[in-house]
């Protein structure tokens, strides 16, 4: 709900990107109209298949997150142009919300399914933060959305996606109880 939240409220009306598979959504949602939930899907099929072939519980796990995270943007699209705020608090707001979403997700090692995914493949494979992968991820997919967007809602993009990728690490992280 989070991440719908985020990315319906905050990006969405500003025409704002978010990185990995999520981003690639967005850029078809804006360039074709198609509803971003769905493209999320259909672009995260070949990488479950490679969840399928290399870490089954991953397969499993993500399934349910990115049914229910794709499912819950395209039920939360009635929330864009809802909030009235300029740009940069936007910006801000929707890469938190986004980023505690996912964080959340990762905490309980379920994923929104995507790069998601693909990065708990790479963190296991790495050992590398899986929020500093996913942030590399994401670098890529705006700056292939730059023509889309524009190179002034780029720069709002990242900003976006470097509190995403914070939130995310912070969010991520199993607290341990000790007495």
């Amino acid at each position: 709900m989070l991440l719908s939240l985020g990315i319906n409220g905050f990006l969405i009306p500003h025409h704002l990107l978010d990185g990995g598979v999520i981003g690639l959504g967005l850029i078809i949602h804006y360039f074709f109209g198609m509803p971003t939930g769905l493209s999320i899907i259909l672009l995260s099929l070949p990488l479950y298949a490679l969840a399928w072939k290399f870490e089954r519980r991953y397969f499993y796990f993500s399934l349910q997150g990115l049914i229910m995270s794709s499912t819950c943007i395209d039920l939360l699209s009635f929330l864009t142009g809802r909030f009235h705020l300029a740009i940069l608090p936007s910006t801000i707001i929707g890469g938190l919300l986004v980023g505690v979403g996912i964080g959340l997700m990762l905490r309980y090692e379920i994923s929104t399914g995507g790069t998601d995914l693909l990065a708990q493949l790479l963190t296991k494979l790495t050992s590398i933060n899986i929020g500093v992968i996913i942030f590399l991820i994401d670098g890529v997919v705006i700056t292939g959305g730059i023509e889309v967007v524009g190179l002034e809602k780029f720069f709002y993009s990242f900003l976006a996606i470097m509190f995403v990728g914070i939130m995310t690490v912070l969010t991520s992280k199993k607290k341990s109880v000790s007495f």
